[in-house]
């Protein structure tokens, strides 16, 4: 598999290719502002070569010089459902480790990592009884 492209801004991988309606609201929803105008600065990457990529495979194909702190796929998961829960993988304090998110709040983590003021755990605590991140 080859390896993913180096970009300034957090990787949103698609691996799932079963609906092109739930990809594209997905994408929607990547690119609205939250109420209060914040969007994540995200490239997405839409190529089969990645189709059915699990996080373990993913962190084997990040570049050395790719300097954002996390990475995101869009899986089987973030297409079933209509809140689009992306897993978001942590690739500074637990490398590997993950969480998921609807895509509406994606900003909250991309935004806050980037900019180093929340730390992953933080993330990872506050998520509802079902473990998708839903906002503060």
């Amino acid at each position: 598999m080859n390896q993913l492209p180096c970009t300034l801004e957090a990787l949103v991988v698609r691996t799932d290719f079963s609906a092109e309606g739930a990809w594209n609201a997905l994408r929607e929803a990547l690119f609205s502002p939250s109420k209060d105008g914040f969007l994540a600065n995200v490239a997405l990457v839409d190529d089969r070569r990645y189709e059915g990529l699990t996080p373990d495979q993913a962190l084997g194909l990040i570049p050395a010089e790719y300097q954002h702190p996390l990475l995101v796929l869009a899986d089987s998961a973030a297409v079933a459902s209509t809140e689009r829960p992306l897993l978001v993988v942590d690739l500074r304090a637990e490398r590997g480790r993950s969480v998921r998110v609807v895509a509406a709040e994606l900003w909250s983590i991309e935004n806050n990592l980037a900019g180093a003021n929340m730390g992953f755990e933080e993330f990872v605590g506050a998520v509802d009884d079902d473990g998708v991140f839903r906002g503060f």
